[in-house]
Protein backbone atom coordinates (compact mmCIF):
# COMPACT_ATOMS: atom_id res chain seq x y z
CA UNK A 1 0.00 0.00 0.00
CA UNK A 2 1.22 3.20 -0.61
CA UNK A 3 1.56 5.85 2.41
CA UNK A 4 1.20 9.54 0.77
CA UNK A 5 1.98 7.98 -2.86
CA UNK A 6 5.42 5.87 -1.70
CA UNK A 7 4.79 2.19 -1.73
CA UNK A 8 5.95 0.71 1.56
CA UNK A 9 7.48 -2.59 0.39
CA UNK A 10 11.13 -2.03 -0.51
CA UNK A 11 12.27 -5.48 -1.26
CA UNK A 12 11.02 -8.76 -1.81
CA UNK A 13 12.48 -11.97 -1.02
CA UNK A 14 11.12 -15.41 -2.53
CA UNK A 15 13.21 -18.66 -0.30
CA UNK A 16 12.74 -21.81 -1.68
CA UNK A 17 15.07 -25.26 -1.93
CA UNK A 18 15.46 -26.82 -5.41
CA UNK A 19 14.85 -30.31 -3.80
CA UNK A 20 11.99 -30.61 -0.71
CA UNK A 21 8.58 -31.65 -1.30
CA UNK A 22 7.39 -28.40 0.59
CA UNK A 23 9.18 -25.71 -2.01
CA UNK A 24 6.56 -27.50 -4.69
CA UNK A 25 4.43 -24.88 -4.96
CA UNK A 26 6.80 -22.35 -4.73
CA UNK A 27 8.63 -23.20 -7.77
CA UNK A 28 5.43 -23.64 -10.10
CA UNK A 29 4.72 -19.62 -8.89
CA UNK A 30 8.48 -18.83 -9.89
CA UNK A 31 8.13 -19.99 -13.38
CA UNK A 32 4.70 -18.83 -13.74
CA UNK A 33 3.54 -16.00 -11.83
CA UNK A 34 6.67 -14.28 -10.67
CA UNK A 35 7.77 -12.72 -13.89
CA UNK A 36 3.91 -11.14 -14.31
CA UNK A 37 4.30 -10.13 -10.45
CA UNK A 38 7.69 -7.99 -11.15
CA UNK A 39 6.03 -6.33 -14.43
CA UNK A 40 3.33 -5.13 -12.66
CA UNK A 41 5.31 -3.63 -9.25
CA UNK A 42 8.36 -2.05 -11.15
CA UNK A 43 9.05 -0.31 -7.75
CA UNK A 44 9.24 -3.68 -5.90
CA UNK A 45 12.68 -5.44 -5.75
CA UNK A 46 12.10 -8.75 -6.34
CA UNK A 47 15.13 -11.67 -5.15
CA UNK A 48 15.02 -14.73 -5.29
CA UNK A 49 17.18 -16.48 -2.96
CA UNK A 50 17.90 -20.87 -2.78
CA UNK A 51 18.30 -22.34 0.85
CA UNK A 52 18.56 -25.95 0.36
CA UNK A 53 16.83 -27.92 3.13
CA UNK A 54 14.41 -25.27 4.72
CA UNK A 55 10.89 -24.68 4.28
CA UNK A 56 10.30 -21.90 1.63
CA UNK A 57 9.00 -18.31 2.77
CA UNK A 58 8.53 -15.03 1.48
CA UNK A 59 10.14 -12.02 3.61
CA UNK A 60 9.22 -8.48 3.30
CA UNK A 61 11.63 -5.62 4.07
CA UNK A 62 9.46 -1.99 4.37
CA UNK A 63 10.44 1.52 4.98
CA UNK A 64 9.96 1.88 8.33
CA UNK A 65 12.84 -0.70 9.10
CA UNK A 66 10.25 -3.56 9.82
CA UNK A 67 10.24 -6.64 8.12
CA UNK A 68 6.92 -9.48 7.50
CA UNK A 69 8.01 -13.47 7.26
CA UNK A 70 5.21 -15.83 5.55
CA UNK A 71 5.87 -19.46 5.50
CA UNK A 72 4.21 -20.84 2.28
CA UNK A 73 5.43 -24.78 2.40
CA UNK A 74 3.44 -27.16 0.48
CA UNK A 75 0.93 -24.12 -0.70
CA UNK A 76 -0.27 -23.70 -4.50
CA UNK A 77 1.11 -20.89 -6.56
CA UNK A 78 -2.57 -18.80 -6.09
CA UNK A 79 -1.83 -18.90 -2.55
CA UNK A 80 1.61 -17.60 -2.59
CA UNK A 81 0.80 -15.25 -4.98
CA UNK A 82 -1.74 -13.68 -2.76
CA UNK A 83 0.30 -13.81 -0.03
CA UNK A 84 3.00 -11.83 -2.03
CA UNK A 85 0.09 -9.25 -2.64
CA UNK A 86 -1.03 -8.86 0.38
CA UNK A 87 2.99 -8.07 1.99
CA UNK A 88 3.06 -5.46 -1.16
CA UNK A 89 -0.23 -4.10 -0.16
CA UNK A 90 0.71 -3.69 3.99
CA UNK A 91 2.07 -0.75 5.15
CA UNK A 92 4.77 -2.95 7.72
CA UNK A 93 3.14 -1.16 10.84
CA UNK A 94 3.16 -3.64 14.44
CA UNK A 95 -0.36 -5.32 14.64
CA UNK A 96 -1.23 -3.25 17.77
CA UNK A 97 -3.84 -4.98 20.10
CA UNK A 98 -7.02 -2.45 21.18
CA UNK A 99 -8.02 -2.34 24.75
CA UNK A 100 -11.43 -1.91 24.14
CA UNK A 101 -13.90 -3.06 21.59
CA UNK A 102 -14.70 1.16 20.83
CA UNK A 103 -12.13 3.68 20.16
CA UNK A 104 -12.70 7.57 21.44
CA UNK A 105 -10.91 10.54 22.05
CA UNK A 106 -13.61 11.38 24.47
CA UNK A 107 -14.74 7.96 26.58
CA UNK A 108 -18.15 8.25 28.65
CA UNK A 109 -18.11 9.04 31.87
CA UNK A 110 -21.10 7.13 32.82
CA UNK A 111 -19.78 3.98 30.60
CA UNK A 112 -20.25 2.54 27.83
CA UNK A 113 -24.25 1.50 26.57
CA UNK A 114 -25.31 -2.10 26.80
CA UNK A 115 -28.23 -3.85 25.76
CA UNK A 116 -28.66 -5.55 29.75
CA UNK A 117 -29.19 -1.90 30.73
CA UNK A 118 -32.31 -1.50 33.00
CA UNK A 119 -33.65 1.20 33.72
Amino acid sequence: MALRGVWQLQKLIVSYCDWGGSSRGIRAFMESNLPSFREKNPQLEVVTELIRGQHPHLKGFYRNKNERVICVKNMDPEDILLHATRLRNALGRKVVKLKTRHVTKHPSVQGTWTTEVKF
